[in-house]
């Protein structure tokens, strides 16, 4: 995890021109935290962005600002990718206690160097994102724990999750199905209603009208959504192995067989189903909100990153199952180097595209602020909108 950390945010690009990811210049909706943050107040806060709570993330963008300020990319890449390697290390030790310390190790690998979810490693802004993935993963692991007061733990925990980004939605799915699964922690429900009623009061006073502005396409969004999940489930469980496109239909009915065969086989806990719950829905509340894009953009490295995240779970207890004999164990090292050298070029093709990107805004920003103070420029002159 610290050496993924340290190619990401300081050798992070193989463009012919160098330019690393700690010198990438602040980006799309990044800029929307930037132009506004001057004038915050508490109110802000709860404010949703693109839909999504963005308590913590403001925050995080707030004391950057304040202590930092613009000088460098770097802190606030430091901070995505902290919370990157976090998940990683979650993701282990919630599939070695299921599976045992290989398979752990296993999916621990291929989260760290996941191509296919690329923007959530290569923009710092995905930290929304990425928070959500980490605080859902601490809750799960905490879940699983025997300790007297993990409850209030996982509570504090998805409240966290919920504060990055409506992610944490999904990961709460997933607690509340396994503690309803298991006769014997069913009262422990009773943990996640005050974050619920939070939550839904946080709905109603300010992301309800967010919601709103995209209801006009939701009818036409339910005509695509069984393809938009289909397409989504496919790109999560094809981005482990570095693929995507419409290899990703065959690759989803076959880890579908992978996990369906374990179910029968050994039957299923609590907490696979409530993986599965979150995955599925986490697709098809995307495809409500998002359908109108296109049924591809399901497959997007952003959305890819967190199915992919509930995908390792429901794979890794599965692998765990196998009658490690013969060549069994062999072929899992040989297929976790390739899918993981596979992953890695494609994360090498994603970072110098990227770079080039970053290539072509710079000659944009720089006489921007070369003028800007200009005494014969027009402070109230119009802005081009395509610019």
């Amino acid at each position: 995890a610290a050496g993924v950390f340290v190619v990401l945010a300081w050798w992070g690009s193989c463009a012919p021109t160098p330019l690393r990811t700690r010198g990438y210049p602040f980006y799309f909706l990044q800029w929307t935290f930037l132009l506004t943050s001057r004038d915050w107040t508490a109110t802000t806060y709860l404010q949703p962005h693109n839909g999504h709570p963005a308590m913590l993330t403001r925050l995080i963008y707030s004391v950057l600002l304040a202590t930092l300020g613009l000088r460098s990319y770097l802190p606030y890449m430091a901070v995505l990718l902290a919370l990157h390697a976090t998940s990683a290390i979650l993701i282990f030790e919630l599939v070695r206690r299921r599976a045992g310390d290989l398979i752990g190790i296993a999916t621990a690998a291929l989260l760290l160097v996941i191509g296919a979810g690329w923007e959530n490693l290569l923009w710092a802004f995905q930290m929304s994102f990425v928070g959500s993935v980490a605080c859902g993963l601490g809750m799960l692991v905490a879940l699983e724990s025997s300790a007297r007061w993990r409850m209030p733990i996982v509570a504090a925990l998805l409240t966290a999750s919920l504060m990055f980004s409506a992610i944490g939605l999904f990961f709460g799915l997933a607690a509340a199905v396994d503690l309803a699964a298991t006769p014997e922690r069913r009262k422990e429900l009773v943990w996640l209603a005050p974050v619920a009623m939070v939550f839904v009061a946080w709905f109603l006073t300010f992301g309800l009208h967010s919601a709103q502005s995209t209801s006009a396409s939701a009818n036409s969004n339910l005509l695509a959504l069984p393809l938009y999940t289909l397409w989504g489930l496919g790109a999560s469980v094809a981005g482990l192995i570095g693929e995507g496109g419409w290899l990703g239909i065959p690759l989803l009915a076959l880890g579908v067989w992978a996990v369906g065969h374990a179910w029968w086989r050994h039957g299923c806990d609590g907490l696979a189903l409530g993986t599965a719950a979150g995955l599925v829905a986490f697709y098809l509340v995307t495809g409500v909100a998002r359908g109108q894009i296109g049924y591809e953009q399901s497959g997007a490295g952003r959305y890819v990153y967190v199915g992919a995240v509930f995908w390792l779970i429901l794979l890794g207890a599965a692998a765990g199952r196998l009658p490690w004999r013969g060549t069994w164990r062999p072929a899992l090292v040989a297929f976790l180097f390739l899918a993981c050298f596979n992953r890695g070029s494609v994360l090498v093709e994603f970072c110098a595209t990227k770079a080039d990107q970053m290539h072509r805004q710079m000659p944009d920003l720089e006489p921007l602020d070369a003028v800007r103070a200009h005494l014969f420029l027009n402070s109230r002159g119009a802005r081009d909108p395509l610019v």
